[in-house]
């Protein structure tokens, strides 16, 4: 059985106490993660390759350079986050005889990556982040996989999914392909309605080969159980394609909408506290000061907020804040700004923060 497991970091080893984490990275979505995650003057350490020049060589105009593969740990300085990979800059604190220590060195993580992250302590946050990274808490999932003759139900689960029922049409005549299918398409579609109620499904999944599903859609007629949906190509209609639909990317892009429903959601509670001069605070003086002062219940920053401060220094008094919170028993969540709810948040500045009482009147 497939799990949705195989499309998260993984953890090989953590002594979060002492302060450090291996992982793996799987997929491109852990290197976001990991960007957050990691910190100016956290240790990164990993097999990695330094590049050896080598002495004389009969072309000078050729660089006489090696590969040579090592143990490296550096004491991060700079982090640089693109979509498929993650550039860590920093000086070498430990490695080879032959390599100087306070020399600098990046490593570039991408799929597959293996790395060992130590901090000086794990914030709440990112023990929290980790954790979801590598095992993310599924939304309630119903996986429908069909045709005009059969039909597959199925509850997703951490480890796959459970099947609940399948359902057999009528293999009809041809004068009666019509009528026939359409009976069968609302039996569906009442056992569908029955599951999202009985299960409280927060997204639906339905899948078939060709076009039937779009034809399935057309005949829905309850909103809230058409706006759950999501179409997914599969080459069966059979068990074996509830396999296929966990791995399909649009199952993965379900996730993520997720994860970002959630953080739109924070979002416009923040943004509902600032319309009525309530218990809330946005940008970055007014953030730190209610911080210092343990007020802040939930923390909000845009990915793109880090990112600037890293390009321009600054990135430390970020940290500091979000130290202050986590010490105080606030939330942190880092929002992305590729949705909507991210791109409000870096309309006030960036970073916010729904505060546990009102500090102005």
């Amino acid at each position: 059985m497939l799990s949705f497991l195989i499309y998260v970091m993984k953890i090989i080893s953590k002594s979060l106490n002492h302060g450090t984490a291996t992982i793996q990275v799987t997929n491109p979505d852990d290197l976001w993660y990991l960007s957050q995650l990691i910190s100016e003057k956290d240790f990164v350490s990993g097999r990695t390759f330094r590049k050896i020049k080598l002495e004389g060589g009969s072309d000078e105009r050729k660089a006489n350079v090696i590969k040579k593969p090592a143990f490296i740990k550096i004491q991060v300085e700079k982090i640089e986050y693109e979509t498929n990979q993650l550039r860590i800059l920093g000086p070498i604190t430990e490695g080879p005889d032959d390599v100087p220590r306070g020399s600098y060195h990046s490593f570039t993580l991408e799929e597959n990556s293996v790395t060992t992250i130590e901090k000086e302590r794990w914030l709440t946050y990112q023990i929290k982040k980790l954790q979801e990274a590598a095992e993310p808490k599924l939304p309630k999932i119903l996986i429908c996989v069909m045709d005009r003759e059969e039909a597959f139900f199925a509850l997703s689960s951490q480890s796959g999914y459970t099947l609940l029922t399948s359902l057999q049409g009528d293999v009809e005549k041809k004068q009666e392909s019509a009528a026939s299918r359409n009976t069968f398409y609302q039996d569906i579609i009442k056992q569908m309605t029955e599951y999202t109620k009985r299960y409280e499904i927060e997204k639906i999944l339905l899948a078939s080969p060709a076009f039937w599903k779009e034809d399935l859609l057309k005949l829905i007629t309850d909103s809230t159980i058409k706006q759950k949906i999501t179409l997914v190509t599969c080459s069966s209609a059979s068990e074996t394609a509830i396999n296929e639909v966990l791995r399909r990317p649009e199952t993965q892009t379900v996730l993520r909408q997720d994860r970002a429903a959630k953080e739109i959601n924070l979002v416009e509670n923040l943004l509902k506290e600032i319309s009525i001069d309530g218990k809330a605070a946005y940008g970055l003086k007014e953030v730190q000061e209610k911080a210092h002062a343990g007020a802040v219940e939930q923390l909000l920053i845009t990915d793109n907020f880090i990112e600037k401060t890293r390009l321009d220094n600054v990135y430390n008094e970020i940290d500091k804040i979000m130290k202050i919170v986590d010490q105080t028993n606030g939330d942190i969540t880092i929002v992305s700004s590729l949705h909507d709810g991210g791109k409000k948040l870096d309309g006030l500045g960036g970073i916010g923060a729904i505060l546990r009482y009102k500090t102005s009147y």
